[in-house]
């Protein structure tokens, strides 16, 4: 995920994000850390505007992505 949007700790305060409507999701909430591995996956992949689909990246990428989301716990 880009730090850019979702900040350098995940938290969803990135520099862009503030501009952002809806504002990026803070992967340190129990609410996101809530959510199947299955569901973040899909997320990242099919994107929600305003945050783009990640298709172009491998599905190993993908589940590596989810994976540190996982980090980010609080």
């Amino acid at each position: 995920m880009r730090t850019i949007c979702h900040g350098t700790k995940g938290a969803g305060n990135g520099v862009a994000g503030a501009s952002l409507k809806p504002k990026p999701a803070n992967f340190t909430l129990k609410e996101i850390q809530a959510q199947s591995d299955g569901a973040i996956f899909w997320k990242i992949t099919e994107g929600r505007t305003p945050m783009a689909a990640y298709k172009m990246l491998s599905d190993t990428q993908r589940w590596q992505l989810v994976s540190y989301i996982r980090t980010l716990k609080k």
